[in-house]
């Protein structure tokens, strides 16, 4: 939702949106009140329609009117919320209860289908080691809430193995949820000083250790073998790269040494990052771009000499590799993470 405050041609609303190229649209973010451990809306200016607001709350629900079989569900959580106040509600039955029964409130008032809970990440960023067992426990009250009014229980989750196995009865949580959406991305970034790609399919030749855990694959072989059902799991797609500063240009491969992130977007305005729409922009302005599809992985990469920049990223083909992944395997579906990165102008191809 802060998308719609970028400008030009990366500024997002929920106009942006065809609602005929999904079965599911989540909209993120909403928040927990750290007082009252109520739902709470994050930006009601644009959020909702009161005192002039912009009303996207309705407007993206309201995309059901132009696709009937249309499910939206709200998000609760995302990574700037944080973990310590989801820690200390999901411990407490009256916590708990102030959340559900105001989510609940909140889902009705805006016509949305059920939530998507995205508490990153339980027993990490100040929670506590019972966050594993109480987030089970929040669960099922949701699910047994959410259920009296016929919603959808879905929620994101991550990848990484040691948070997976820290955090997470697998077991447990796929049993209750209607869908686990997998945030199979964010496996490398400018976080490391070496370059990798955002988001691997599979492990690469150069993998060592704990690396050759942080790909795609495992991370949904992980899932089914600890009891989840292939159909209960969505496979995430990210609509972005992550992206380094090269240290020297003639080492443009993986696993070059690169020290910093790079410069930001002109949209997303973060460091490391770029969009999909951003990459492409800037492959069709300079001639001086590069882009590499190693035999060895399903993604491309990218590198520019003048900016020593290297980016890895998804792009149509290897989306398209990792939808049929997705298909052999028998899950649930994809996602993508996050549609205002993505070439919603359709400026890249021939559509959007």
């Amino acid at each position: 939702s802060w998308a719609v405050y970028r400008y030009g041609n990366g500024k997002f609303d929920v106009e942006n949106i065809d609602p005929n190229l999904c079965t599911h649209l989540v909209y993120g973010f909403a928040g927990i009140d750290g007082d009252t451990y109520e739902i709470k809306v994050l930006d009601p200016w644009n959020d909702l329609s009161t005192e002039g607001g912009k009303g996207a709350y309705n407007r993206f629900t309201g995309l059901k009117q132009q696709n009937p079989h249309l499910k939206t569900t709200l998000a609760v959580g995302g990574w700037n919320e944080g973990s310590e106040k989801y820690s200390r509600m999901a411990a407490d039955p009256v916590k708990r209860a102030n959340f559900i029964s105001s989510a609940i409130v909140l889902l009705n008032e805006y016509n949305f289908d059920g939530l998507d809970m995205d508490w990153e990440f339980p027993t990490y960023r100040g929670g506590s080691l019972d966050d594993k067992e109480n987030f089970v426990t929040l669960l099922k009250e949701l699910r047994v809430a959410l259920d009296e009014h016929n919603m959808l229980l879905t929620a994101a989750v991550p990848a990484g193995l040691k948070i997976l196995e820290q955090g997470y009865d697998i077991t447990a949580v796929a049993a209750i949820m209607d869908y686990v959406h997998l945030m199979t991305y964010d496996f490398h970034g400018a976080w490391e000083t070496f370059t990798h790609h955002n988001a691997p399919l599979r492990a690469h030749p150069q993998d060592t250790g704990d690396d050759v855990n942080k790909n795609v694959e495992t991370a949904v072989e992980y899932w089914i073998q600890q009891g989840a059902a292939p159909s209960k799991l969505v496979l995430g797609i990210a609509t972005y790269g992550r992206c380094y500063t090269l240290d020297n240009t003639a080492d443009t491969g993986f696993y070059a040494y690169a020290p910093e992130p790079s410069r930001a977007g002109p949209y997303t305005g973060t460091r490391g990052v770029l969009g999909y729409m951003e990459l492409c922009e800037m492959q069709q302005t300079s001639q001086d771009w590069t882009v590499v599809h190693d035999p060895a992985m399903n993604e491309p990469y990218a590198y520019h000499f003048a900016t020593k920049m290297w980016c890895g990223y998804d792009d149509p083909p290897s989306v398209a590799i990792k939808a049929a992944f997705a298909r052999d395997r028998g899950l649930g579906g994809t996602m993508v993470w996050t549609m205002d990165t993505d070439d919603f102008h359709g400026n890249c191809g021939n559509n959007r």
